[in-house]
């Protein structure tokens, strides 16, 4: 590989600011803080609003589309009598 050409790919610590998630991977992201890893080591840190542990979808709690007040049937049943006339 060439020297100065290829970006800064290290381990960085990422948290989860909605839930205190933390998870390590590596990472070409530029940071200007560190914190510890449970084992000690100290990473340059990226703090997250959301992660898969907090993010609705992953996490089970998005509400469906079909469950939201009855919009979705009435969307339906008025294009269902459009449909019916042609």
């Amino acid at each position: 590989m060439k020297e100065g050409i290829h970006p800064n790919y290290r381990e960085v610590l990422f948290v989860d600011q909605s839930n205190g998630f933390k998870f390590v991977t590596r990472s070409c992201v530029n940071t200007k803080e560190t914190a510890k890893t449970d084992d000690g080591r100290e990473l340059p840190l990226f703090k997250l609003d959301t992660s898969s542990e907090s993010h609705p979808f992953y996490t089970g709690t998005q509400k469906s589309v079909d469950t939201m007040g009855g919009r979705v049937e009435k969307f339906r049943n008025r294009f269902a009598k459009a449909g019916a006339k042609k």
